[in-house]
C-alpha cells in the first residue's frame, strides 16, 4: 500500500511540476520510469531484508524518495530552455532537508534498522547523482565524479570484498555527505565562477573523505567482521587465482597497450615490459612500509597512464592525432554537446557516467592490482626475485637484438607526454609574438579591398568538405558529379569558378580552430592558440570588410550559447540559433538545415535594395557528423520558417542504420556532401548576382572513419563570380577553372589566405 500511494504521490507532484514549469513528456517518462525502477528494487529488498512494512521512518524516506522522483523529472526534461531553475531548487532542498528527519523519526521510535539504513543511502547517493549531472550541463562533465564516486566504490567492493566491512561513524564523513547535495543544489542559483569554485572544494573534501575510508578499510582488511569474511573476506584458492589473474592483465594492459585502436592486437601484448621489471625489482627491496607507498604510487600512475592511452585512442579515431594533455581537454565539453544533439540528454549524460566511472575504476583497479602483485611477489620473495632477473637477462639480450618484444612503451608513451606538455607551454609565448605581427593592422578602411567595392562577399564553411570527398573512390563519384553538373549551371548563369586546396589546421573535428586560421591570417590548431587570438585585436578577414565599409555578418546557427568571438571577428550582427528564426526540427547535430541558413541570410541581409554591401562568413553544418537524419533540398518560396523539414527527420536513415557498417558511414557522409554543394549550387543560380562573390571550402576533412588513417589535411577550396574582373583578379592564384579542384591543383595553408587575398583585390599594409 505505502508504494502505491508513493506511486499516486509522485504522479500529482508530476502534474504540479507540469503547471508549474511546463514539464513536458520528456520530464513525464524519465519520472514515472524512476518510479518503475524503484517500486522493482523495493519489491526485492523488502523480503531479502525481512520487512513486512514499513516503519515511520521509513515512509519519510519513502516521501523523499518521491521528491527525488519529482528532480529527475526536472532535469531530465530539455525539451525546452529552462526558463526558471526555482521548483528544481525548491523540490531538492526540501528532499535534502528531509535527510534529517528520517534518522531522528527512526532513532525516536525505535524502529532504526538495517534495511531503513540502506534505503536512506540510496535515495540520497541518488539524488546527488541526478544533481551532479544537473550541474555538468552547465560547469563541465567533471562534475559527474561527485555523484559517480560512491556507485565506483559499490563496484569495487564486487572485486574487493574488503571494502563492504562496516566503517566507524566519523562526522567529518557526514559532514561531507551532507554538503554534497547542498553544494549542488547551490549550484543552480550562483553565478558561474562561483559555482565551479564551489563544487570543485565539494569534490575535494569528498574525495579525500572516501579516500579516508578505503584506506581504513585497507587496514583492517584480515580483522573484518565476519560478515564481510562470510562474503568473501577470506578469499577461497579460486578465488584468488582468478583476481591474481585479472590483476596481472590489468597491469600488462596498463603497460603494454597502444595508443591506437588500429595497434591493439593481440602482438602488442606478446612482449616483455622493461618498467614491470623495474618496478618488480624495487619493490623487492624496498622495507614494508616504503614498499606499499611505492605499490600505491605506480598503481595510480599506470591508471592515469592507461585513461590517456584511452583518450589517445579517441583522438585518434577523429582527429588523426595524439591528445595534447595541457589543451585539449576544451574539446570535452563540445564532445558532450555533440552526443547532446545526436543521441539526447540521457545518452550524453550515460556516456559520460560511464567515461567517469571508467576512468575511476582504472586508477583504483591498477592501484589495488599491484598492490596485490606486490604482496605475492613479496610473500614469494626468492621465486620472484630470480623470475625478475631471469626476464631482465632476456630483455637486456633481445633489446641488443633490436626485437619488439623487448618493450619500453609505457616509458616512451610518458616521455612523448611530457615532451607535449613542454612544447605546449612554451607555444603562448610564440604565438603572442606573431599575433602582434600584422603588416594590416593599422590599414586605413579607404586602402582595404579596393577591388571588391560594391560586392557581397560570402565565405562560406563546409563542414567535414576534405579532398577525401572528392578523390576517394568510396566517395568521390557522388560529389564530383555534382560539382561537375554545378559547374555547367553555373556557367550557364552566367558564373565563373577557380578551385584548388587548402591544408587546414584541424582534422576531423574542432571547427573553429580552421575558422580562426582563416579569418587571422594564423596558423591556429589548439584551444589556446584560438584563446589568445580571440582575446586580442588582430584584424580578421571579416575585420578588414567592416573597416572598409561593408556590413559585416556570422550566420553560425548551431551555437546556442553566448558567443563572444563574434565580436573579435568583427561581425556587425551575428545569426545564432537562437535570432535566426528558425521553427523546425533538428537534424541530428545540425540544428539548422544549409538551405534555410542560406534562404535566412538571404531573407534579412541581401534581399533589402537600399543596403550596403554585405561580407558574411556562414558555417553550414548539415554535413557534419554523424551523417544521419538528413534534409532535402525544397523550393526556396516554401524554407520560410523551417516548418517544411519537420517530417524529414523521421524519413531518414538513423543512427543505429548508417553506423551499423563503415561503408554506410561514408555513403551517409558523401551524401550530405552532396547536399551542401547543391544548396550553394542553387542558392547562386536563384539569388545571385553580378555582385555576389562567394568563396566556400572546406573546414577539415572528415574522422578516419571516412579519411583513413592516413589523410592529409586538405580540403577543397573554391570561388565563384559573375563579373570577369573578380576572376581576372585571381588568376595569378593558378586555381583550377569550374567546381571541381584535380588532385594536382595548387595548395596553400589556410593561415595564407587572409594576406593573399587582401593584397589580391588591392589592399596595401
Amino acid at each position: 500500500m505505502p508504494l502505491t500511494i508513493a506511486l499516486v504521490a509522485l504522479v500529482a507532484l508530476l502534474a504540479a511540476l507540469t503547471g508549474v514549469a511546463g514539464l513536458a513528456p520528456p520530464g513525464w517518462l524519465a519520472g514515472l520510469a524512476f518510479a518503475v525502477a524503484g517500486w522493482a528494487v523495493l519489491a526485492e529488498a523488502l523480503p531479502r531484508y525481512g520487512i513486512h512494512r514499513f516503519g515511520p521512518a521509513d515512509h519519510v524516506t519513502l516521501t523523499r524518495s518521491v521528491l527525488v522522483g519529482g528532480v529527475v523529472a526536472l532535469v531530465a526534461d530539455t525539451s525546452h530552455p529552462r526558463g526558471s531553475v526555482w521548483p528544481l531548487v525548491v523540490i531538492a532542498s526540501v528532499a535534502l532537508a528531509m535527510d534529517a528527519v528520517d534518522g531522528k523519526v527512526a532513532r525516536r521510535t525505535g524502529t532504526a534498522s538495517e534495511f531503513g539504513a540502506r534505503f536512506d543511502m540510496e535515495v540520497d547517493a541518488f539524488l546527488i547523482l541526478v544533481l551532479s549531472a544537473f550541474a555538468a550541463t552547465r560547469l563541465g562533465w567533471w562534475v559527474l565524479a561527485i555523484g559517480a564516486m560512491r556507485y565506483v566504490f559499490v563496484a569495487a567492493a564486487r572485486l574487493w570484498p574488503w571494502l563492504r566491512a562496516p566503517l566507524p561513524v566519523r562526522m567529518s564523513s557526514k559532514a561531507v555527505a551532507a554538503a554534497q547535495g547542498i553544494v549542488l543544489t547551490l549550484t543552480t542559483v550562483l553565478p558561474h565562477t562561483a559555482a565551479l569554485v564551489l563544487v570543485a572544494v565539494a569534490l575535494a573534501a569528498l574525495t579525500w573523505s572516501f579516500a579516508h575510508d578505503v584506506r581504513w578499510l585497507h587496514r583492517h582488511r584480515d580483522t573484518a567482521p565476519a560478515a564481510a569474511q562470510a562474503h568473501g573476506g577470506d578469499e577461497s584458492p579460486r578465488r584468488r587465482r582468478v583476481l591474481t589473474a585479472v590483476a596481472c592483465l590489468l597491469v600488462l594492459f596498463a603497460l603494454l597497450a597502444p595508443s591506437e585502436l588500429g595497434a591493439l592486437t593481440p602482438a602488442a601484448f606478446a612482449r616483455i615490459p622493461v618498467e614491470g621489471l623495474v618496478v618488480a625489482a624495487l619493490v623487492l627491496v624496498l622495507p614494508p612500509r616504503s614498499r606499499r607507498v611505492a605499490a600505491a604510487m605506480v598503481g595510480v600512475a599506470l591508471g592515469v597512464l592507461t585513461i590517456m592511452k584511452v583518450i589517445d585512442m579517441g583522438f585518434h579515431e577523429t582527429l588523426a592525432r595524439p591528445f595534447h594533455p595541457v589543451y585539449d581537454w576544451t574539446f570535452f565539453g563540445p564532445a558532450v554537446d555533440f552526443l547532446n544533439d545526436s543521441v539526447g540528454w540521457f545518452g550524453a549524460a550515460g556516456a559520460v557516467v560511464a567515461a567517469v566511472a571508467l576512468a575511476g575504476g582504472l586508477i583504483v583497479g591498477t592501484t589495488l592490482s599491484v598492490l596485490r602483485l606486490t604482496r605475492l611477489a613479496v610473500g614469494r620473495r626468492t621465486t620472484a626475485t630470480r623470475g625478475v632477473a631471469m626476464l631482465g637477462v632476456v630483455w637486456v639480450s633481445l633489446a641488443v637484438l633490436g626485437q619488439p618484444v623487448a618493450a619500453n612503451s609505457a616509458a616512451n608513451e610518458v616521455f612523448d607526454d611530457l615532451r607535449q606538455v613542454r612544447a605546449d607551454l612554451l607555444d603562448p609565448d610564440v604565438f603572442e609574438q606573431q599575433v602582434a605581427d600584422d603588416p594590416f593592422r593599422h590599414t586605413a578602411g579607404s586602402r582595404l579591398v579596393p577591388g571588391l567595392r560594391g560586392k557581397d562577399v560570402l565565405v562560406t564553411f563546409v563542414e567535414s568538405y576534405g579532398r577525401v570527398a572528392v578523390e576517394d573512390p568510396a566517395v568521390a563519384p557522388g560529389v564530383d558529379a555534382v560539382l561537375d553538373r554545378g559547374t555547367d549551371q553555373l556557367r550557364a548563369a552566367g558564373f565563373e569558378a577557380r578551385s584548388g586546396f587548402m591544408t587546414s589546421s584541424t582534422f576531423g573535428g574542432g571547427s573553429w580552430l580552421a575558422h580562426a586560421s582563416l579569418q587571422s591570417g594564423l596558423w591556429v590548431d589548439s584551444q589556446p592558440r584560438y584563446d589568445t587570438l580571440t582575446g586580442g585585436d588582430r584584424l580578421t578577414l571579416s575585420g578588414a570588410f567592416k573597416r572598409a565599409g561593408w556590413r559585416t555578418v556570422g550566420v553560425s546557427p548551431s551555437i546556442t550559447r553566448d558567443w563572444p568571438e563574434a565580436k573579435f571577428f568583427g561581425y556587425d550582427k551575428a545569426y545564432v540559433m537562437n535570432n535566426v528564426g528558425y521553427e523546425g526540427p533538428n537534424f541530428s547535430y545540425a540544428k539548422v538545415p544549409d538551405q534555410y541558413s542560406m534562404a535566412a541570410l538571404q531573407r534579412t541581409e541581401l534581399a533589402p535594395a537600399d543596403r550596403a554591401p554585405v561580407m558574411a562568413e556562414i558555417d553550414l553544418v548539415s554535413s557534419h557528423i554523424p551523417w544521419t537524419h538528413l534534409p532535402r533540398m525544397v523550393d526556396w518560396d516554401v524554407v520560410g520558417d523551417g516548418s517544411v523539414y519537420k517530417p524529414m527527420p523521421a524519413q531518414g536513415k538513423t543512427h543505429a542504420e548508417v553506423w551499423s557498417d563503415t561503408g554506410k558511414v561514408r555513403e551517409a557522409f558523401g551524401q550530405s556532401i552532396q547536399y551542401s554543394l547543391n544548396t550553394l549550387i542553387s542558392f547562386l543560380t536563384t539569388y545571385g548576382t553580378d555582385r555576389t562573390v562567394l568563396v566556400f571550402l572546406g573546414d577539415h576533412q572528415p574522422s578516419p572513419v571516412v579519411s583513413g588513417d592516413d589523410a592529409s589535411h586538405d580540403v577543397p577550396i573554391t570561388i565563384v563570380a559573375k563579373d570577369p574582373e573578380v576572376l581576372e583578379a585571381v588568376a595569378g592564384w593558378g586555381w583550377e577553372p569550374g567546381l571541381n579542384p584535380s588532385p594536382g591543383a595548387p595548395l596553400w595553408r589556410m593561415d595564407q589566405f587572409r594576406d593573399r587575398f587582401l593584397t589580391t583585390f588591392g589592399s596595401r599594409p
